[in-house]
């Protein structure tokens, strides 16, 4: 489903939260630190508060974690069911363990999670409290309490990890962690760190507290991968726990964050699972092929997960493999998520840049020269103008003039779609797309929304100042971001 673009979002909302570090299962990525001294609240009371934005689903992924021995570690996990849990194991048992009902399935989606232990009381109730977008979870698949239980999270001379399970290095977390906190000696409200606006959606609240000893604010607003203040793991509480960094660099470090949510690629069609892999944050589509494929209707597909009706939007698509097998563009939202089908799209051919527009009355497809051939590595600028039907390509900085050519300075040469291309059961919504060719093409396309997975060397915001691009984004175009969509959707 296309991403509902929540009040939360609107253009009005404060930037207090400015980033979040992406986090790509697949590298092994974590930040981590050994601490020299025991938290506050004889390791019984903390609060531990954080946004995550995930990417992949139905695997154990841990966001903070510690260890001491293999019979002595913390989770603080989502679950391979995709609830969310906190375990803590002593002398080998299960001294806490508590895993939701409630199940994070949205990966177009920040959610707040907040951990609030002191473990010195006496009933379950009290002593652990786990919030959801600010909702007090009491429906719990497992429940597991011991009072007293001491934690490993913060402790002396054990190290504390952030993506990963520290027990085993294992558990990575897949997808975006923002304003990660660390309260010590302490069990704080959701409330501290959220509040419910006007239109009963829950949004980030800047904390005013105190952290204890060992309590730390990891804001991600560096990019330097030391560990101190310009580090991308820098405590920014004023207690100096910085963080190391292992597996992250500068690129990782985006403005997808919950109080502007950033579009993302998600699978459209047919076939997924073990033919095509999306990574990196949902930005990075790897197709593998397949030769019972045949044509762009039969072809792996992904697709923006925010579409749009109105407005204009630009993003940036690097192809990075099989420079004869891609398709880029735009197609249209129907209800026939996991088919083998698109209806109607509107596409560059990486082999001669030639377009391909396809409508949904229409069984023939329109092959006509445009630009000229993409090679790998190159950027393929796409301007989508929802308001008016028209997309524009462009390539290396320059725009296709329509005559198999990259030699215009601006947008001018557009493809046009009709009214018949954005189809009922698409609900007049539209989409960015990548796809393969055909059933012996193996493209890869890495997206960038305005947080590129692949290093920028220039840089270049929309009018807006969002997003970071190679090239400049044409004017009146916009970051698919849910700011801009507030303002200019």
């Amino acid at each position: 489903m296309v991403a509902f673009i929540l009040p939360a979002n609107s253009a009005s909302s404060g930037d207090f939260i400015t980033n979040s570090l992406r986090f790509n299962d697949g590298d092994s990525p974590r930040a981590t630190r050994e601490f020299s001294a025991d938290p506050d609240g004889d390791r019984k009371t903390f609060t531990i508060s954080f946004w995550a934005k995930r990417s992949t689903l139905s695997s154990a992924q841990a966001a903070i974690s510690a260890a001491t021995t293999n019979n002595f570690y913390d989770q603080i996990i989502f679950a391979s069911n995709d609830g969310f849990e906190v375990n803590n194991v002593s002398s080998g048992s299960d001294a806490i363990q508590y895993q939701t009902n409630a199940k994070l399935r949205d990966v177009s989606a920040w959610y707040h999670l907040v951990v609030a232990m002191d473990t010195t009381q006496a009933s379950a109730s009290n002593g652990i409290k786990i919030y959801i977008n600010g909702v007090l979870q009491t429906s719990f698949a497992t429940s597991t309490y011991n009072q007293n239980a001491t934690f490993e999270i913060g402790r002396n001379g054990t190290t504390t990890s952030i993506g990963r399970g520290q027990r085993d290095s294992d558990k990575h977390f897949d997808g975006y962690l923002s304003e990660v906190y660390f309260i010590a000696g302490a069990q704080k409200a959701a409330s501290d760190f959220g509040e419910t606006n006007d239109n009963g959606v829950w949004i980030p609240k800047e904390y005013t507290g105190t952290y204890g000893t060992n309590g730390f604010k990891l804001e991600f607003k560096q990019t330097g991968t030391s560990q101190n203040s310009s580090g991308i793991g820098a405590d920014t509480s004023g207690n100096d726990q910085h963080f190391a960094v292992t597996n992250l660099a500068a690129t990782d470090v985006t403005t997808d964050t919950p109080m502007n949510n950033f579009a993302t690629l998600r699978p459209h069609g047919f076939p997924q699972d073990s033919k095509s892999v999306i990574s990196e944050g949902n930005l990075d589509f790897d197709f593998t092929g397949d030769g019972s494929l045949g044509g762009r209707a039969l072809s792996a597909h992904a697709i923006s997960n925010i579409g749009v009706t109105t407005g204009k939007w630009y993003a940036e698509f690097k192809l990075t493999e099989d420079a004869d097998g891609g398709f880029v563009g735009v197609s249209n939202m129907s209800n026939k998520i996991q088919t083998a089908n698109i209806d109607s799209y509107n596409y560059l051919y990486t082999d001669n840049g030639n377009k391909y527009v396809r409508e949904k009355t229409g069984a023939d497809e329109s092959n006509a020269a445009h630009g000229a051939a993409v090679s790998v590595n190159d950027i393929v600028q796409v301007a989508l103008d929802a308001t008016n039907r028209n997309v524009y390509f462009g390539k290396g900085g320059s725009w296709a003039s329509g005559s198999g050519a990259w030699d215009q300075s601006g947008p001018t040469s557009a493809v046009a779609y009709t009214a018949d291309f954005v189809t009922t059961d698409s609900h007049d919504v539209v989409v960015f797309n990548v796809a393969s060719a055909g059933s012996s093409e193996a493209p890869r396309w890495q997206a960038n929304f305005g947080n590129p997975p692949f290093a920028i060397s220039s840089g270049n915001a929309d009018g807006a100042g969002h997003g970071n691009f190679e090239f400049a984004v044409p004017s009146g175009y916009f970051a698919l971001n849910t700011k801009n969509l507030a303002e200019y959707g």
